[in-house]
């Protein structure tokens, strides 16, 4: 194959393999930060009427009773979801940006095309993950539950194999709905949000953004990324976490919801509207950093893509 054609498929490939890298790099770093978030949004389900630890004092209380690297439980299903589901998210983006800055004859694109094209993206990217969200998500709340309940998943893989033996096919997929809301509303509030506010925060900088925007522009672009995305998408992050954990009650055999409508109408009634943000101060923990590691390393990882494909 020539050196023209390897660069013509690099190139095709560059939004995917530096949007999944810089999405890994990120998910390894805040991981004990999301294992607190869903923690805490699954223990007013298991303990209605208590009030909410705050995430600092979930993860003491893990290290003290089960050791540091048990704030890394599940981290195997971050990245194999990371590579999936982040490489995905934000390569399309970028790709369905691309084009549609190209059909606009090469002029900068509104927020509703931006908008629109965080939310393609990511529900595709959520219909492609979903099952190891799903194993994520069992790996990070096995250890809330009581020890004859716990499911004791030796890894993602064994998550992934055993869920579908004892349930299903159809179990990996649970909670799919919500999850695909949660990925549109998190590719709006991360990627259109920062691509709109990278615009805005370069006219206020006089930043010509001739050789990409400078640090001072993607760190004020990064932070208001990290904060709508953790807006945005938090009720819905709620809800398909709690659809993705629920088992079938040991006496009757029914589930605790039957669909995303009947959860979140119990969350309502049981803890109020504040319900749909319980644990609002770990998930922005986790979506503020998260945001800023993804959007500001994949300028770095892109530049060095570039450079080792030229």
């Amino acid at each position: 194959m020539s050196k023209s054609s390897n660069s013509g498929i690099a190139k095709q490939l560059e939004p995917f393999v530096c949007g999944g890298s810089a999405a890994t790099l990120a998910s390894c770093v805040i991981h004990p930060i999301d294992l607190a978030k869903v923690r805490m949004q699954l223990y007013g389900q298991l303990n209605p009427g208590k009030p909410v630890p705050s995430f600092p004092t979930i993860l003491s209380n893990m290290i003290k009773h089960d050791g540091f690297f048990s704030i890394y439980k599940g981290v195997d299903a971050a990245i194999g979801r990371q590579l999936v589901y982040g490489t995905a998210r934000i390569g399309l983006h970028r790709k369905f940006s691309d084009k549609l800055v190209e059909l606009n004859d090469g002029q900068p694109i509104s927020f509703v095309q931006k908008a629109l094209s965080g939310m393609a993206s990511g529900s595709v990217a959520v219909c492609i993950g979903t099952p190891f969200d799903i194993a994520l998500v069992r790996l990070q709340a096995d250890g809330m539950a009581k020890p004859e309940d716990r499911r004791n998943y030796r890894n993602v893989f064994d998550a992934l194999v055993r869920t579908v033996s004892e349930e299903g096919v159809g179990a990996l997929y649970k909670g799919l709905m919500p999850n695909i809301l949660r990925g549109m509303s998190m590719n709006v509030g991360m990627m259109a949000c920062y691509d709109q506010a990278k615009e805005v925060i370069a006219t206020l900088l006089n930043d010509p953004m001739t050789n990409g925007p400078s640090l001072a522009t993607r760190l004020g672009a990064s932070a208001t990324a990290g904060f709508t995305a953790a807006l945005f998408s938090m009720p819905f992050d709620l809800v398909k976490s709690r659809l993705m954990a629920q088992r079938p009650d040991p006496m009757t055999g029914e589930m605790p919801y039957k669909g995303i409508s009947d959860c979140a109408m119990k969350i309502l009634q049981k803890e109020g509207p504040m319900g749909f943000f319980n644990g609002f101060s770990a998930y922005y923990g986790r979506c503020a950093p998260h945001a800023m590691i993804i959007l500001l390393s994949i300028e770095s990882i892109t530049s060095a893509y570039k450079k080792a494909f030229q």
